[in-house]
C-alpha cells in the first residue's frame, strides 16, 4: 500500500506515518503544508514536499498524478488561516461555491475534489489504533458525582450543536453551558469557559452523528490538558471510541499530578475505522 499524509501541525502526522508503517505500509510519502508541518514528519517521510495553503489546486494535481491507494488528511491548520490565505484563483471559485462555511463543509468540498480526479480520501483514525481510547476511565480519579452530571449535560448539548456544525467541544459548570466551540477551537473555547465560570467546569469532546471521519476528527492532546488546567476545568469526558489522544500516557500522567478526571463515554454511534 502507497499512501500520501497531508500534513498540518502537531504530533498527529508523526504518529500516523509511524504507525502506518507499524502496520505494514509500505510507502509514505508527506505532504506538508507551509509553516504547518514539522521537520520531524517531513524527515519521516519517503518523498516530502511542501506547499502553501493557498496552493490547494496545485497539491491535488500532484497527488492525483502519483498513483496512491489513498491519502489522509492529518494535523491541526488553523480555522483563521482560512480568513488569511490568499487562494489560488481555482481555489476561490471552490469556496464560493460553499454557502454555510464549516469545517463539514470546506473539508468536504476538499474531498470531493480529491474524488474528482480519481483519489481516495481515507478516514484520518486509520492507524491510529493506540490513539482513540474506548469506554472508561483513564486516569487514577474518576469523575466526581458533580461532575458526571456536568458531563452528561455537556454530551446533549454536544450532540443537539453536531446537527448544526458548530463545534465539537461543550463546557459545563453546575449544569450551565459556559461554552460552546465554534470556529475559535478547542483550546479557546476552553479558556473562554474558565475567564467565565472559574475553577470547577467541565469539557466534553464528541463527533456528531454522521460525522466524516476522513476528515476534522476531534482531537485532545497534552496541549488541551495544559489549557484545562490553566481555565481551572477539572474533568474531561469523550466519546469512547471516536475520539484521538494524542501522546496518550503523557496526557494521563499530566492529567494524573493535576488530579483531573478523563473518560471515555460508551455511544451508540459506530466506533473510528482503523484499517482500510
Amino acid at each position: 500500500m502507497k499512501i500520501a499524509v497531508i500534513s498540518g501541525s502537531g504530533a498527529y502526522p508523526e504518529i500516523l506515518v509511524r504507525n502506518a508503517r507499524r502496520f505494514g505500509v509500505e510507502r509514505v510519502d508527506v505532504l506538508a503544508i507551509r509553516g504547518s508541518a514539522s521537520r520531524l514528519v517531513r524527515s519521516m517521510a519517503d518523498e516530502s514536499v511542501q506547499f502553501g495553503m493557498g496552493e490547494i489546486s496545485t497539491a491535488l494535481d500532484w497527488i492525483a498524478s502519483r498513483g496512491y491507494d489513498g491519502v489522509v488528511l492529518a494535523g491541526q491548520v488553523s480555522p483563521i488561516s482560512l480568513f488569511r490565505t490568499r487562494f489560488d484563483e481555482v481555489t476561490r471559485r471552490w469556496l464560493s461555491e460553499i454557502g454555510a462555511k464549516n469545517a463539514h463543509s470546506l473539508f468536504g468540498k476538499l474531498v470531493e475534489k480529491f474524488e474528482e480526479k480519481g483519489v481516495k480520501v481515507l478516514p484520518a483514525s486509520y492507524f491510529m489504533d493506540d490513539c482513540i481510547p474506548g469506554e472508561g476511565v483513564l486516569t487514577e480519579r474518576d469523575f466526581t458525582d458533580g461532575e458526571r452530571r456536568d458531563i452528561e449535560h455537556a454530551a446533549k448539548v454536544a450532540a443537539d450543536m453536531g446537527l448544526h456544525d458548530v463545534g465539537q467541544t461543550v463546557l459545563v459548570k453546575s449544569g450551565m453551558v459556559l461554552a460552546v466551540e465554534a470556529f475559535e477551537g478547542t483550546n479557546a473555547a476552553i479558556r473562554r469557559a474558565g475567564s467565565l465560570g472559574g475553577r470547577g467546569a467541565v469539557v466534553f469532546k464528541a463527533a456528531r452523528k454522521g460525522h466524516d471521519m476522513r476528515f476534522d476528527i476531534p482531537v485532545v492532546g497534552l496541549k488541551t490538558l495544559k489549557t484545562m488546567k490553566r481555565a481551572g476545568v477539572t474533568a474531561l469526558g469523550f466519546q469512547a471510541g471516536r475520539i484521538v489522544v494524542l501522546e496518550r500516557e503523557k496526557v494521563v500522567k499530566f492529567a494524573n499530578r493535576h488530579s483531573i478526571a478523563i473518560a471515555g463515554i460508551a455511544t451508540d454511534l459506530p466506533p473510528a475505522p482503523l484499517r482500510p
